[in-house]
């Protein structure tokens, strides 16, 4: 119905249960470390390293799939070994586990978001996949609303951090159930070599994930935002904080999706980075709670534009054959940015000042916007002949 398919509510559900698994893990993250001693560069590092962690898993994934011509293997690869991790973190009882247990959980996101995103595509109509990536993406956050919520009313009835990650991590195993049902469309093992993958790819393509990547850069982790929270205000508050920014992504991640695919994607990327700009900015001058309620909003509102379209750009500009592998090279290059995004933001934070790290964001994000809406991209669906395609 008007593009939504089985396997659309399938791959979504698995998102909603999944997030809500994540996310009652997330926020606690930085807490959690801080509490065993952890200072705010290694909370930096970790958030950086989590994300990067995963990079050559989104490429080679992407491309061992294209390879095989197969998707829903990897998917429940990824989904599994998540939930493996978040079951280790329950167990933790030093921050230092988390350098190991974190990446190895988003290592399994790596393994599985390419080959998700490459399901939706090829089983969706074109004209509609900024709606069906924006609706993913408002299962994802819906789920992340709930599960910032279950960490919320945990910590109020005083559970211990692993309690609450042991709870999450059952969850997460059950979001593998949804995942058995979906059907992949066929294909044949396709006979392409990863550096002719990278070499082919159409100019506009290899442009926006450049451009894409410079964004990431300025994208450090949610973590010190929560810890910035944390600095002026209780625990409680910090994370009811972040849920109103996830609340605020699932509200607007769907029709952020329709309207980019009215007036176009770029346009819509290009405001997400502007409102993550003036994120940043509030962030350094904030100096009451209503303040830092718009901050947190407008981050929400800024992670909804920019995350679910950037994927949905990066699907269209790509050809049909190389969809994998150009999905997955879009995730290696913005994952590996967050590594550095994560030391430079930490080190800034540790060693000069908070607001240092919010200064370097705004003008990264800033440049980030100017550079990609001065930038011609042609968002004409890409093509290909019956012929070439077979």
């Amino acid at each position: 119905m008007y593009g939504i398919t089985a396997n659309v509510i399938l791959l979504s559900l698995t998102s909603l249960l999944n997030d809500i698994s994540s996310e009652m893990i997330q926020p606690l993250i930085p807490l959690f470390m801080t509490a065993l001693g952890a200072s705010a560069f290694a909370i930096g590092i970790l958030g950086g390293l989590s994300d990067s962690s995963a990079a050559i898993f989104n490429m080679l994934s992407g491309y061992w799939s294209d390879l095989k011509g197969k998707r829903k293997q990897f998917i429940i690869q990824g989904y599994s070994a998540s939930s493996i991790a978040k079951f280790f973190m329950a167990l933790s009882t030093s921050w230092l586990h988390l350098f190991i247990l974190r990446p190895i959980e988003r290592i399994g996101k790596g393994i599985r978001e390419p080959q998700r995103d490459a399901v939706l595509a090829e089983t969706t109509p074109k004209e509609v996949h900024g709606k069906i990536f924006g609706l993913n993406r408002a299962f994802d956050r819906t789920g992340a609303i709930l599960g910032s919520l279950l960490a919320i009313i945990f910590l109020a009835m005083g559970f211990a951090y692993n309690k609450i990650f042991l709870i999450a991590a059952l969850i997460s195993f059950i979001s593998i159930i949804p995942i058995l049902a979906i059907k992949e469309k066929k294909m044949k093992p396709k006979k392409v070599s990863l550096k002719i993958g990278l070499k082919n790819m159409p100019k506009d393509l290899k442009i926006f994930i450049m451009i894409s990547t410079l964004f990431s850069l300025s994208s450090f982790s949610y973590m010190l935002f929560i810890l910035r929270a944390s600095q002026f205000y209780s625990t409680t508050i910090a994370v009811a904080l972040y849920l109103l920014s996830n609340f605020l992504f699932q509200l607007f991640a769907t029709p952020s999706g329709i309207f980019a695919d009215k007036i176009g994607k770029k346009k819509v990327i290009v405001i997400g980075y502007l409102l993550f700009f003036i994120t940043c900015v509030l962030f350094l001058f904030f100096k009451s709670i209503p303040m830092l309620i718009l901050g947190f909003s407008i981050y929400g509102i800024s992670q909804s534009m920019t995350v679910g379209n950037e994927r949905a750009l990066t699907a269209d500009l790509s050809s049909k054959k190389m969809l994998g592998t150009s999905l997955g090279t879009y995730y290696l290059f913005s994952s590996l940015a967050a590594l550095p995004a994560g030391i430079i933001a930490g080190a800034l934070w540790q060693y000069i000042s908070p607001e240092s790290a919010f200064i370097y964001g705004a003008a990264l994000s800033f440049f980030s916007a100017v550079i990609l809406s001065s930038t011609k991209i042609d968002e004409e669906i890409f093509e290909e002949s019956e012929e070439e395609e077979e």
